[in-house]
């Protein structure tokens, strides 16, 4: 069983930045992919980036990439998200997802057996 906790959301202004967290207790968690979705008001989920068990890699929405950087500490149990350059259209519920096996299939939230409860970001104009 994995247990996913996000923090780091919050009320920034267009332009500003935040740094969400994903972290776990679980001691299997170093071997899990870990991916991040969002969910904006009257929108379907969707995905904003994934990284591998040992963080050798990236994976990024088109959308996304360049202005989202993600990374792991695997000795902390945690995954970053760093977002820069934010939007009003940025604003949703930001999760973080674990899954077995990395791969492109990593933007499908059907990927993922374990999810977070989210964290709200909400960016002002």
């Amino acid at each position: 069983q994995v247990q996913l906790v996000e923090s780091g959301g919050g009320l920034v202004q267009a332009g500003g930045s935040l740094r969400l967290s994903c972290a776990s207790s679980g001691r299997t968690f170093s071997s899990y992919a870990v991916g991040w979705f969002r969910q904006g008001p009257g929108k379907e989920r969707e995905f904003v980036a994934a990284i591998p068990s040992r963080g050798d890699q990236e994976y990024y929405a088109a959308s996304m990439k360049g202005r989202v950087t993600i990374s792991r500490d695997n000795v902390k149990n945690t995954v970053y998200l760093r977002m820069n350059s934010l939007k009003p259209e940025d604003t949703a519920i930001y999760s973080c997802a674990a899954a077995a096996q990395w791969g492109p299939f990593l933007s499908s939230d059907s990927a993922y057996t374990y999810w977070g409860q989210g964290t709200q970001v909400t960016v002002s104009s």
